[in-house]
C-alpha cells in the first residue's frame, strides 16, 4: 500500500511534467520547483537514453511507466507471469492518465466555483484547454453554462470503462 501510494504520487508528477511540456504550458514557479525537484533524479538520467523528440519529454513519460511497472512488479510475488504484470502495468498507466485528466477537470470546476481568479486557476485552465477546446466547439452553452467540462468528465469515465474491457479487468 505504501509502495503504491508513493508510486502514484511520483507517477502523477512525471505525467504532469510530460503534459506541461507537451502542451507548452509554463507552470508557476512553485509548481515548477515542486515538479522538477521530485522528478529530476529520474528524468535527467533517462534523457541520456531517451532524448526528447518532436518537442515531447519522452523521458518523463517513460519514467512514469517505469515507476508504475516497478510498483506493479509486486504481483510477481503472487505467482503472476511477467506478461500479466506488464499488461497490468500498462492498464494502470492508462488509468493514471485518465484519472489525472479527471483530477485536473475537477480542480478547474472547483476554481470556477470558489475563486476563478486564484493564482493557479490560469495554469489549470491551460492544462485542460487541449481537452476542452474541441468539446466547446460541439457542446453549446446552456443558459450561459459551459457544459463541456461535464461532457469531458463523462467521456473520460467512458474511456476508463472501455480501457477496463480491453484489458479484461471489467
Amino acid at each position: 500500500m505504501i509502495v503504491d501510494a508513493v508510486a502514484t504520487i511520483l507517477g502523477g508528477i512525471l505525467l504532469l511534467r510530460f503534459w506541461m511540456q507537451a502542451i507548452r504550458v509554463r507552470p508557476p514557479a512553485s509548481v515548477a520547483q515542486f515538479t522538477f525537484t521530485l522528478s529530476d533524479w529520474l528524468v535527467r538520467p533517462l534523457r541520456r537514453i531517451v532524448p526528447g523528440v518532436g518537442g515531447y519529454d519522452w523521458a518523463s513519460l517513460i519514467g512514469a511507466f517505469l515507476v508504475i511497472l516497478l510498483a506493479t512488479s509486486v504481483v510477481l510475488l503472487t505467482g503472476a507471469s511477467g506478461e500479466a504484470m506488464f499488461l497490468l502495468a500498462l492498464y494502470r498507466f492508462f488509468t493514471w492518465i485518465i484519472y489525472g485528466f479527471i483530477a485536473l477537470l475537477i480542480i478547474e470546476a472547483i476554481f470556477s466555483w470558489v475563486n476563478p481568479h486564484a493564482p493557479l486557476a490560469p495554469f489549470v485552465r491551460a492544462l485542460n484547454d487541449p481537452l476542452l477546446r474541441p468539446l466547446r466547439r460541439v457542446v453549446p452553452l446552456v443558459g450561459g453554462l459551459d457544459l463541456s467540462l461535464l461532457v469531458a468528465l463523462i467521456l473520460l469515465q467512458i474511456a476508463q470503462v472501455v480501457l477496463g474491457m480491453v484489458f479484461g479487468f471489467r
